[in-house]
């Protein structure tokens, strides 16, 4: 089996396995998220994963490692991310960014060593972080209900086909070894993991309902990039639906 193939098998595999069950608070209804008991064990399970295995080994990565090689490292990671990034763009006709993002690559793979320097913002390239989720919602495609995904965790139906756009595009997704591929994709994940400790502990400590947090923040931020930072308020939103739903 090709390896590619194999990859793909095992991340639909991944996507659609493991169902649950979890009761709803009452009052927690919400027309976002239809599939809120399934969501909710998804949840239950991808933190008790975290807590278990993810987020043990992310505290012992980032006590021993340096910070300037932590720091090397996210910003190699980054890099490999402008270069899906660049692709998005000019898939959105926002050529302008495309051609930033496609800067910061050439320019962090060469005079930053491999990305592990951020030589590109300080010459004033912006990063844009544009994914494919984000670009199907540039076309019009709709965010749909709200889904957690086995450990990848909050999503949307859109956002579900954008990841697996993403993992098309991904740079390393051409690398032949199983082995290098997966121990790319574990450093990456440990590494964000790492970065979001303090975040993670703060949202555990304040929120009521850590579940609902997440999805809220999960979805206002996706609302917002989908728009560049300049999200239609929910009424025009509505309107809008409206004809295009009048027009079909």
């Amino acid at each position: 089996m090709h390896f590619g193939f194999s990859r793909a098998l095992a991340a639909a595999v991944l996507v659609t396995a493991l169902t649950g069950c979890a009761s709803v608070p009452p009052g927690a209804e919400d027309p976002r998220d239809p599939w809120q008991s399934y969501n909710r064990a998804m949840f239950s399970f991808n933190s008790d994963v975290d807590n278990a295995f993810i987020k043990p080994t992310a505290k012992a990565y980032r006590f021993v490692t340096p910070e300037p090689l932590d720091d090397g490292i996210t910003n190699f990671f980054n890099n490999v991310a402008d270069a899906t990034s660049a692709v998005n763009n000019v898939l959105q006709f926002k050529l302008s960014r495309a051609g930033s993002d496609a800067g910061r690559v050439v320019v962090n793979s060469t005079v930053g060593f491999a990305g592990f320097f951020d030589v590109a913002s300080n010459l004033g390239l912006p990063s844009y972080k544009e994914d494919f989720g984000q670009t199907l919602g540039y076309w019009g495609f709709k965010a749909g209900p709200y889904l957690v995904l086995p450990i990848l965790g909050p999503s949307s139906v859109r956002d579900g086909f954008g990841w697996a756009g993403d993992i098309a595009l991904d740079p390393f997704f051409s690398i032949n070894k199983n082995e290098v591929y997966w121990g790319f994709v574990a450093l990456r994940v440990v590494d964000r993991r790492a970065d979001l400790i303090d975040a993670g502990d703060l949202m555990e400590e304040a929120a009521l309902d850590p579940y609902a947090f997440v999805r809220d923040a999960y979805l206002q931020r996706r609302r917002s990039l989908v728009h560049d930072g300049n999200p239609p308020s929910a009424q025009d939103e509505d309107v809008i639906w409206e004809e295009v739903e009048s027009a079909d």
